[in-house]
């Protein structure tokens, strides 16, 4: 079986949105797999910012998207299997991709054995946020 299409078109989508000056947005539907701060995740989704000025670290595997970044003022680890992307855009124009959600978008076995029981970050000792959406600002 061929492997899948979605994480050689998303790091060429990623690429544009940088090389253009627009910020690239992922979509993730949220499951067990996903290693998201829960506290904005919304109807089991959730959007993440993933320009370079957003993250620390970002790989863009074939099985996965990790990358560090802050939410509330705190840094924190996000892990996102590629069968979770719904679609990967620029927030500024829209423009990108949503993907179908197929039936076998999962991460091997082989993959998802290696990893340290991935799933929703607990947020419980964070301070609330009552903003409904993150907002960084560029001091330059």
């Amino acid at each position: 079986m061929a492997t899948s299409t979605k994480p050689y078109i998303s790091r060429a989508l990623w690429e544009w949105c940088c090389d253009n000056g627009l910020t690239p947005l992922i979509h993730v539907a949220v499951n067990p797999q996903t290693r998201v701060p829960v506290q904005f995740v919304k109807d089991g989704q959730i959007v993440l910012n993933i320009s370079p000025s957003a993250t620390r670290g970002l790989q863009m595997g074939n099985d996965f998207i990790q990358f560090n970044a802050r939410f509330g003022g705190v840094s924190q680890e996000v892990s996102v299997p590629w069968g979770a992307v719904m679609g990967l855009y620029a927030k500024e124009t829209g423009e990108g991709m949503f993907f179908e959600m197929e039936a076998d978008d999962s991460v091997p076995d082989e993959v998802a054995t290696g990893l340290e029981e991935p799933s929703i970050i607990e947020t419980e000792s964070l301070p609330s946020n009552k903003k409904s959406r993150p907002n960084l600002t560029i001091i330059k």
